[in-house]
């Protein structure tokens, strides 16, 4: 029996409206130190990349270029399917922008490289529908999409679980238990406060516990 690897087997993708160059959301700078332990893995779609630096250059244009790119590239029939699913989903009454053009590149992205959206677009009240809105159907589809605390939650069980599974291949081996036991829970309570922006629902990781 080997002893499992740091990472949770969970890869992300973040939306342009994520980027986080002023590091000021918090629960973006939670997934940004698990991602540097390499507890996850974060990336983002070229069209998100783009779309970040399109919007501001300086300290948004060199975190945003911090993440690897993927390109949408749906070539097979499956992908042009899923593509156009993705569209029919977002804008049932057609694309009528490059911006929703974007969206829908962004969350076919997710899915061809079986990531995680990680998004805010469509939590708010100036934005209720969006991508957010439709993430039950999305799911329909085997799109998964994901606000940033409901990440953090899906994480934290990740790390319970392979943290708890360590300890019993050390009880049983007779290995040294790894040194990242038990740490990277640590840093969420360096992180019990979000700003408001992070939206009201995120009461659930403000409660969490460290376990």
């Amino acid at each position: 029996m080997d002893m499992i690897d740091r990472h949770v087997f969970l890869d992300f993708h973040i939306d342009t409206n994520l980027i986080n160059s002023k590091s000021d959301i918090r629960g973006m700078n939670l997934l940004e130190q698990w991602n540097e332990r390499e507890v996850i893995y974060i990336a983002m779609s070229e069209v998100a990349q783009k779309e970040a630096v399109g919007r501001g250059g300086g300290t948004r244009a060199e975190k945003a270029y911090t993440y690897a790119a993927t390109e949408t590239l749906a070539n097979t029939p499956n992908e042009v399917k899923k593509l156009k699913q993705v569209a029919e989903i977002l804008f049932p009454q057609g694309i009528k922008s490059p911006s929703e053009r974007n969206d829908v590149e962004i969350v076919f992205n997710a899915h061809k490289y079986e990531a995680i959206l990680i998004t805010n677009d469509g939590d708010s009240k100036r934005q209720p529908k969006g991508i957010l809105g439709n993430a039950q159907k999305l799911r329909q589809i085997g799109i998964e999409v994901l606000r940033v605390y409901e990440a953090i939650e899906l994480i934290k069980r990740k790390i319970l679980q392979r943290d708890q599974t360590a300890r019993e291949i050390a009880l049983a081996t007779r290995e040294p238990l790894p040194d990242w036991v038990g740490k990277d829970l640590n840093i969420l309570e360096d992180t019990l406060k979000l700003p408001v922006n992070e939206t009201s629902q995120s009461e659930n990781f403000l409660h969490m516990e460290v376990g």
